[in-house]
């Protein structure tokens, strides 16, 4: 399995709103509605570049497998947008993502990553609890079709 990791462009749109799709469909009430609600999925390199941040996916076959990206405003670093596809789920994929979140992370030498994240998203919490991401204590609703609640969690990295 030969999996590319490339910058994203705003071309991705198709294959990135079926990624987020058949993620959101393993979740019960999870809706992507992108035109109301994720709008910037039809454009989110220039999103991405526009918060300061970077986007990246995990091409297989010519397929988006995998996203993720982050958001640096107002001295705030935020990953974003994790997403790997439940067919090929704990290979390292998500590993690798989040690797490269953190090493964009230390190349601008921020002391603190940030994320919400879905209460339903039970697998990675798993992972960023792993990767040293603490939290499940503070909760905000998005009052979006989906009734989402979302935990905060965060991860302080050490700056030379």
């Amino acid at each position: 399995m030969k999996i590319i990791y490339r910058a994203a462009s705003d071309s991705d749109a198709d294959g990135l709103i079926e990624l987020v799709s058949k993620c959101y469909e393993g979740y019960e009430g999870c809706i992507l509605d992108v035109e109301n609600e994720e709008p910037q999925m039809h454009y989110i390199s220039t999103f991405f570049a526009g918060k300061g941040g970077e986007f990246w996916v995990a091409e297989l076959d010519g397929k988006i497998v995998g996203s993720i990206g982050y958001s640096y405003e107002d001295g705030e670093f935020e990953l974003k947008h994790l997403y790997v596809d439940g067919d090929i789920r704990r290979q390292g994929l998500a590993t690798r993502l989040c690797d490269l979140v953190d090493d964009a992370a230390t190349d601008l030498k921020i002391d603190k990553i940030k994320l919400w994240t879905d209460t339903r998203f039970h697998e990675a919490h798993l992972l960023y609890e792993k990767r040293g991401f603490t939290g499940k204590v503070v909760t905000r609703d998005l009052e979006d079709i989906s009734e989402t609640t979302e935990y905060y969690y965060e991860k302080a990295l050490p700056v030379s």
